[in-house]
């Protein structure tokens, strides 16, 4: 499968509406010299003067969606024949460590390849243009996977920036594989100049110490090789067990790793055993990241977190609580820089949900119980412009990840369309984030510009004309 046809460049986007805004707007794009990426030059009201189609409908333009936390490997083994004896039967967690260590002896590279590419097809449609992908290297799969994301990060790479993690899923230092699991992790790292980040599992490992072990191990290679590091961490809903997110704290510190000495950031995912604790102890965790200076962000993966992450088993059988990190509320009462991430698509880790990130942001309306205007802007920076940012690929700064699309910014763009799908002539109208995010427009309504060019669609409501009145070439 090719990935997907893109324009030619644009100069402009013109008589689109902005967030907030009941007007029109024209979006000038400029090409720094030896850039095929274009940048915002400037956002100006749309001249009225200009002829303009009205039976074109009129396009909300927000930033572009990001997938800061997904796997890229383990995507879509449902949809695999070769892997229909593997439907989950019990719907654990330990099924699904079971199950997915089985299909990994399966994996191969043709496989990986067509199962990323349903995956990037499917999310570039509904409007992401940047991921950060993980990808398993270990005995078991050696370096197929990583084989297979690098061809698919040098195809895709006009259409979707991809971000590739090599990540240990098994244990580096305990186990009879971890020695072994350790070497072909050494030596992706050596021979892949195209890997970004150093991503590890520290709560698989058989004790404490070998978890703490883990996470030195990979601050210090991080900050060796100068690239991102990302912990699967803390997934758990056990009171009794120590939270190593204190651990990796104190070794960011004592490894010197502050914003101000390296541009490269830190992402600690899942944490589900976090949501057990005080205001105190979060209180805590913001007063150590922000008072050393530390590049570190959350995010949390409720697909996966409220059907994985189980509390031990409870003395009252309907006492059955779930857990996700309260990603709103970490923002907004802690000053902490927390996302929204999908994780997993259609394996037994995750067997429900799709890889489109504005359903995640749905979601959290319900889960957050974030049902406000105001909530629903901050959902929708959780899964473009904070997500993008906290995977290292805009500015970090929160005040400047908001919705507003800003002068100098990438134009990396969804286009929110109101068209009639019903085939009853009946149009509703979607002009705010909040109606975006309270209920997701079809993947047909929406329409992506990465790096200012089009993304060609294939739907036949959709113009594809490329002489669309919406949009100005540099070409002709």
């Amino acid at each position: 499968m090719p990935p997907p046809t893109l324009s030619k460049k644009l100069t402009s986007i013109q008589g689109v509406r902005l967030p907030g805004s009941p007007s029109t707007w024209k979006i000038d794009i400029h090409y720094p010299p030896n850039s095929p990426r274009g940048i915002i030059q400037s956002i100006t009201p749309h001249d009225v003067s200009t002829p303009r189609d009205d039976s074109v409908p009129t396009p909300l333009v927000l930033p572009a969606l990001t997938h800061p936390h997904i796997h890229l490997d383990k995507a879509f083994v449902h949809s695999a024949r070769q892997y229909a004896h593997l439907l989950p039967s019990a719907g654990s967690f330990q099924e699904a460590l079971s199950f997915t260590t089985e299909a990994k002896q399966q994996f191969t590279v043709p496989d990986v390849l067509q199962r990323g590419e349903w995956l990037l097809a499917e999310s570039v449609s509904a409007g992401v243009t940047a991921m950060r992908a993980f990808v398993e290297v270990d005995h078991t799969v050696k370096l197929v996977c990583l084989e297979a994301a690098t061809k698919l990060q040098e195809q895709w790479k006009d259409a979707c920036e991809i971000q590739i993690v090599c990540f240990a899923q098994d244990p580096i230092f305990s186990t009879q594989h971890g020695e072994e699991n350790m070497d072909f992790i050494q030596k992706a790292l050596e021979e892949h100049p195209q890997i970004d980040v150093v991503g590890t599992t520290p709560y698989v490992e058989s004790t404490i110490d070998a978890a703490k072990q883990n996470i030195d191990w990979a601050v210090d290679r991080a900050l060796q090789l100068n690239k991102h590091l990302d912990f699967h961490l803390d997934y758990n809903l056990d009171s009794g067990k120590e939270a190593l997110v204190w651990y990796v704290l104190r070794s960011l510190q004592q490894r010197g790793w502050t914003s101000s000495t390296t541009s490269k950031r830190v992402m600690l995912g899942h944490c589900t055993r976090h949501t057990l604790f005080t205001h105190e102890e979060w209180s805590q965790i913001s007063r150590i990241i922000h008072e050393n200076d530390l590049p570190v962000s959350f995010v949390g993966l409720p697909t996966s977190d409220i059907y994985m992450a189980a509390s031990p088993e409870q003395k009252v059988p309907h006492d059955r609580p779930r857990g996700t990190l309260r990603v709103p509320e970490m923002i907004r009462k802690h000053d902490l820089d927390a996302v929204m991430g999908v994780n997993n698509v259609g394996n037994a880790f995750t067997p429900w949900g799709p890889p489109d990130p504005l359903f995640l942001a749905c979601l959290g309306v319900g889960v957050y119980q974030a049902g406000t205007q105001d909530d629903a802007r901050l959902l929708y920076e959780c899964v473009s412009t904070r997500a993008r940012a906290a995977i290292g690929l805009s500015s970090s700064d929160p005040s400047l990840s908001d919705i507003g699309l800003k002068q100098g910014g990438c134009s990396d763009f969804l286009l929110v369309y109101d068209r009639d799908l019903t085939g009853c002539g009946v149009t509703r109208p979607c002009g705010s984030v909040a109606e975006v995010v309270w209920n997701p427009p079809a993947t047909v309504n929406r329409e992506v510009v990465v790096g200012g060019r089009v993304k060609r669609s294939g739907f036949v409501c959709v113009q594809n004309d490329p002489n669309h009145p919406i949009y100005v070439y540099s070409e002709k």
